[in-house]
């Protein structure tokens, strides 16, 4: 039976439940969702939502460099917002953190996310 390996991160904010930041199985890293964080304080960074994408992402590569790669190994995204109408932004920002190509991705809206948070992120990666 093939065990999966956890994976953490100091520089992302540490799991406040009853999971791991993000696991390694068979070649793949499956990322936990991250919410706007700050992991020194484990408090939202801002309320501004383009902030909190921001840390989102930040939290993200934190995780990603953890298990030896960054946003570029990142195959497959999911995206909770709490209003779509951020979308757009959510564009804006990820063309910052990422370069073509770019990795598969859904965006969903959804009713609320933890600690109030306006958006949520989770992510499957190629370990390096």
């Amino acid at each position: 039976m093939t065990r999966f390996t956890r994976i953490t991160s100091n520089a992302a904010p540490a799991a406040i439940g009853t999971y791991s930041q993000a696991v390694q199985y068979n070649g793949l890293i499956f990322l936990s969702g991250q919410i706007p964080l700050n992991p020194d304080s484990m408090e939202l960074v801002s309320d501004d939502f383009t902030d909190q994408i921001e840390q989102v992402f930040t939290n993200l590569l934190s995780v990603c460099q953890a298990a030896e790669g960054d946003l570029s190994h990142v195959l497959k995204l999911t995206i909770y917002l709490t209003d779509l109408s951020n979308f757009n932004i959510v564009n804006e920002v990820m063309a910052k953190f990422f370069r073509p190509p770019y990795p598969a991705r859904a965006a969903v809206q959804v009713a609320a996310l933890p600690r109030s948070a306006q958006v949520e992120i989770d992510g499957i990666m190629a370990q390096p």
